[in-house]
């Protein structure tokens, strides 16, 4: 048994017809030989947008420039937690270095010689 297929437009034209009220569903099912759950599942995807035209270049090419700024601000939000980090680590580090006391290289004390 071969399947039909049917294009992007004829679903969408379709469903509109349905949608404006020209047609009743049995009518349009009848006209294009078409089963009613055929029918309500392009229904259902025109809902979705899964029947809307191909998006043109610029719509691409928008999408493309929102996904590289969420990325980019990813990034940026990335980029300042670490910034944040290695302060932080820094500080400790400090802390550390200056809660201990001082007390002069052994290298010094142990030359050798009369003071």
């Amino acid at each position: 048994m071969k399947y039909r297929r049917f294009t992007q437009d004829f679903k969408r034209s379709i469903v509109e017809q349905l949608l404006s009220d020209t047609a009743t569903p049995a009518e349009l099912c009848r006209r294009y030989n078409i089963s009613s759950g055929q029918l309500y599942t392009w229904k259902r995807q025109y809902a979705q947008g899964k029947l809307d035209p191909e998006p043109s270049r610029e719509a691409e090419l928008a999408a493309r420039v929102r996904e590289l700024e969420r990325l980019l601000g990813k990034v940026t939000l990335e980029n300042e937690f670490l910034k944040k980090a290695v302060r932080n680590s820094l500080k400790q580090a400090e802390k550390r270095d200056s809660s201990l006391p001082k007390i002069a290289p052994l290298s010094k004390a142990f030359k050798g010689g009369v003071n």
